[in-house]
């Protein structure tokens, strides 16, 4: 226990994980492999496509938010943080859709609709959502280490570079294929050391079940700003799934029955993955616990060095492994679909470069609020519902109304980002930011569907 009790036993399982999914991402990959994720020309198994799902979802800023949230708003924060995973089951349902129109990805309908504007508005939204991947995650491990290293000044960044180093190396080596491989180790791993965590933390004296469900949060607007945040979930999680290429990669590598089995069951294990998840912070607000670096050293003081070793052990798989299926994701934007440079190994591999090095940048700004990196892209994302929507009923979508629906997400995204300036605070006034929020949402989607609905209209008044 005492060895457990060490920060040095954090490093020792960085090592072993590091040792472990180096050896089992290939050295020499074909180009298929390396950007299609296919072993010897054959397609991942199912259980290795749930696995790659379920292990890139639960990442590490999710597991933080859905416990800060439940810390803060109780049952509600940590079921508005669940309920981003019904994207499993939208998402799903794009990808039957995209490929029941013999579409390759995402890239492609918009192209087959919208032509290069199609391609490029879409692609810059996922380079964001790429890049807030990279440094979300980064940001977690830099505050374990900051923690379990409080002495040390320069802990928090020795530990960042030295993951994003070890992440890039082994997701170089063998691209999507590596892992696919890794994600199923890493999938493991997380399911064994958070059961343990969770069932010693549901066995303790001072558990309480209906207690953790009727938990109304510490906020000192209770468990509000909760309930107002499953409504953003509600809204965003039409376009969410579609905005996110690790995502959507692994909807088009395996046969159409495979696939839509693999999002029913990511759905149900990440989900159940994350509410568990989100009952430590719950826990931890209800026992009293005072909010300390991102709930870290509040676990640190509730549950015992043991059980605070298995948490920070499961954010630590979990940040490993978005890693790599994030740089797996930037090789094929970059590569594939931006078409910067020749399709190959190399220049994947220097595409995955160019993206750690972007998101390690920007963990030196000092805006470390995880959830907001969510919430921005989210709400850039969120272009995408009315186009669908109109669209998979058989409407004709002009490039204009794509247009101003486009623009009228990204500018939702950089009013949550600036909603403390007077101009912003003048259009979407709120008690809470996430009251804001909510209203940016209303505001994207009325003026896209306006546009798109009256696109569509136009156009089959053309027909005629």
């Amino acid at each position: 226990m005492s060895l457990i009790a060490s920060p040095w036993a954090l490093v020792v399982f960085v090592a072993l994980i590091s040792v472990v999914s180096l050896a089992m991402s290939r050295r020499s990959v074909t180009i298929e492999g390396f950007f299609e994720g296919a072993s010897h020309g054959v397609q991942p198994s199912l259980w290795t496509l749930v696995f790659s799902q379920v292990t890139t979802w639960i990442f590490a800023r999710s597991l933080m938010n859905s416990a800060i949230l439940g810390y803060f708003y109780g049952m509600p924060g940590t079921l508005a943080y669940a309920t981003y995973y019904l994207s499993f089951l939208t998402g799903g349902f794009i990808v039957s859709r995209l490929r029941a129109e013999h579409a390759g990805s995402v890239q492609d309908w918009l192209g087959d609709h919208f032509g290069a504007l199609g391609h490029w508005t879409y692609n810059l939204v996922v380079a964001l959502r790429l890049l807030s991947e990279v440094f979300a995650n980064l940001i977690v491990v830099g505050l374990i280490f900051a923690a379990a290293f409080p002495q040390a000044e320069n802990a928090s960044m020795i530990a960042i570079i030295a993951l994003a180093l070890i992440g890039l190396v082994y997701s170089a080596r063998g691209g999507l294929q590596a892992s696919l491989r890794t994600d199923v180790l890493q999938m493991v791993v997380f399911l064994v050391v958070f059961a343990i965590a969770f069932l010693i933390m549901i066995t303790a004296s001072d558990f309480s079940f209906s207690a953790v469900m009727g938990a109304q949060g510490v906020h000192d607007q209770g468990s509000r700003p909760g309930w107002v945040l499953v409504v953003v979930a509600l809204l965003q999680v039409l376009s969410y799934p579609a905005h996110d290429p690790v995502m959507m990669d692994r909807g088009f590598i395996a046969d159409r029955a495979r696939t839509n089995q693999s999002f029913g069951l990511a759905f149900v294990i990440s989900t159940l993955c994350i509410f568990g998840f989100g009952m430590f912070g719950i826990q931890a607000g209800l026992i009293g616990g005072a909010y300390e670096n991102q709930l870290l050293g509040t676990w640190a003081g509730m549950f015992g060095p043991f059980v605070y070793f298995l948490l920070m052990c499961s954010l630590l798989v979990s940040a490993v492994s978005t890693l790599d299926s994030a740089l797996a994701s930037s090789a094929r934007l970059v590569i594939d679909e931006l078409g910067v440079g020749s399709r190959s190994v190399a220049n994947g591999r220097w595409a995955m470069v160019l993206f750690m090095i972007g998101g390690t940048l920007l963990t030196l700004f000092p805006n470390k609020t995880l959830f907001d990196a969510v919430a921005v892209t989210a709400t850039a994302s969120m272009f995408l519902t009315p186009v669908m929507a109109v669209t998979f009923v058989g409407g004709v979508v002009p490039r204009w109304a794509y247009g101003i629906s486009w623009i009228t997400a990204i500018v939702g995204a950089g009013a949550f980002m600036y909603r403390g300036t007077d101009i912003v605070a003048r259009f979407v006034p709120g008690m809470h930011k996430y009251d804001q929020l909510l209203s940016i949402c209303i505001y994207v989607l009325v003026v896209g569907f306006a546009a798109c609905i009256l696109g569509a209209l136009i156009n089959r008044q053309v027909a005629k």
